[in-house]
C-alpha cells in the first residue's frame, strides 16, 4: 500500500513537511492531518488522531514527529494495536519492522537531519515483517 498518514507537533513540523515531499516524490498518497504551524501546540493530540486511524484501518502505517519522536512514540503505544518505535538509525528501523511489526515511526525534528531521517523512512516503509517466530511475540504483546 502506497498510503501514508502523517502528523507532528510544532517541534517536528519542518522535518514531517521534508519527508512529506519525499515521500509524494516517491509515489507515495500522503494524508498529513497537522500540524500547520511552527506555534506551540500539544502532540497527543496529532498522536490520538493518527492512531485512530490505523486502529480503523483506514492505513496501514503512519508517521509522527516532534521534537525528539519520544512523546510521540509515547502517546502512540496507549493505543491498542500500535507498535511505535522511535527511531534514529536504519538498523533499528529495518529491525523495528521484520522483528516488531511495528506500525507507526516516530521521528524527532531536533535530533536527526533530513538525510538520516528519509533513509530510515525509506527503509522502515519497506522492511517486511517475517513473521514466524516473531508473530509468537506479537501475540503476547497483544495480550498485554
Amino acid at each position: 500500500m502506497n498510503k501514508i498518514i502523517i502528523a507532528s507537533d510544532h517541534g517536528g513540523l519542518e522535518l514531517k513537511n521534508v519527508i512529506k515531499d519525499y515521500l509524494m516524490q516517491n509515489g507515495y498518497s500522503v494524508s498529513d492531518i497537522g500540524t500547520d504551524s511552527s506555534e506551540s501546540c500539544d502532540y497527543p493530540i496529532y498522536a490520538k488522531k493518527l492512531c485512530q486511524r490505523i486502529i480503523s484501518n483506514e492505513f496501514d502505517k503512519g508517521i509522527l514527529f516532534c521534537g525528539t519522536g519520544l512523546g510521540m512514540q509515547i502517546c502512540a503505544n496507549k493505543f491498542k494495536g500500535i507498535r511505535a518505535v522511535c527511531v534514529s538509525d536504519t538498523f533499528s528501523a529495518k529491525m523495528s519492522r521484520q522483528h516488531n511489526n511495528s506500525n507507526v515511526l516516530t521521528l524527532g525534528g531536533r535530533v536527526i537531519g533530513t538525510g538520516t531521517a528519509k533513509e530510515i523512512v525509506d527503509i522502515w516503509l519497506n522492511s517486511e515483517f517475517l513473521g514466524g517466530r516473531h508473530q509468537k511475540r506479537i501475540d503476547m504483546i497483544e495480550q498485554l
